[in-house]
């Protein structure tokens, strides 16, 4: 069956390639590895250089970056997005949980980010914490491109309801498999089919011990647990583990755009 992560960080492993090896060996197909700063777009660069098979880049200033960013970041995206023509725009978006930078930062570059997305016609792959009403302010002064994803989807499923009709499609991560995040799984049973994604966020968003099939030290989380998410988010959707992987792999070419 076809695994597809649809979001990562697979430049922040010490050894990416040999997680590669062992995402291959899990089964896995490909990846979107997200760049977040100007300073590692270049490895996300380099590994979708080195792995044209496996990894499709993205590359963004993710909020927590944005009070860092040097004079000419958007020139360097936007000459990024020429270099890489399947590539996304992202990770960027609004975080109302950090103090530091604030959201009228965040503003600063993420604003400019949806418009270069919908320039371009590039998805658009959005950090969104604590910020949802910001979210929709920033929508209405910059209109998002026509496809969206809301990564890692943390939010309530009357916020799918009002995203789903503006183009935004959503991300499980394992994480919320956690039964203190069972109100996000929950959320996600409203979840249009067609808009559904699989993805770990690894190395970050550890799903809980059962659902760990790769593991690692300090906490990390491997990208090859994709399969066992799989399996727990299909158990709560009612849906079969078959089933679930055939539609988000489907729906993962749809919204990258993969032949």
């Amino acid at each position: 069956m076809p695994l597809l992560d649809s979001h990562n960080h697979l430049q922040r492993f010490a050894d990416p390639t040999r997680i590669i090896a062992e995402m291959r060996a899990a089964g896995i197909s490909g990846c979107v590895v997200n760049g977040t700063s100007e300073k590692d777009w270049e490895q996300v660069a380099a590994l979708a250089t080195d792995f044209p098979d496996f990894v499709q880049p993205a590359f963004g200033l993710h909020p927590w970056w944005a009070h860092r960013r040097t004079e000419h970041w958007q020139e360097s995206l936007s000459v990024l997005l020429k270099r890489f023509p399947q590539a996304a725009v992202g990770e960027c978006g609004l975080d109302g949980w950090v103090e530091e930078p604030t959201l009228e930062i965040q503003r600063e570059v993420f604003l400019p980010q949806i418009a270069l997305a919908r320039e371009h016609n590039r998805p658009l792959i959005i950090h969104a914490l604590k910020a949802w009403e910001p979210l929709f302010a920033a929508f209405e002064e910059e209109a998002p491109p026509a496809r969206f994803l809301l990564h890692s989807y943390g939010g309530s499923a009357e916020l799918v309801k009002r995203l789903a009709p503006m183009g935004a499609w959503f991300s499980f991560s394992g994480y919320f498999l956690h039964p203190k995040k069972s109100k996000v799984l929950e959320a996600f049973k409203a979840v249009p089919r067609n808009r559904l994604l699989l993805e770990t966020d690894a190395p970050d968003m550890l799903p809980p011990g059962e659902f760990i099939s790769h593991p690692l030290p300090e906490e990390e989380n491997h990208p090859a647990n994709l399969a066992r998410i799989a399996a727990g988010l299909a158990a709560a959707l009612g849906m079969a583990s078959d089933e679930l992987l055939q539609t988000t792999a489907a729906n993962h070419r749809r919204f990258y755009d993969i032949d």
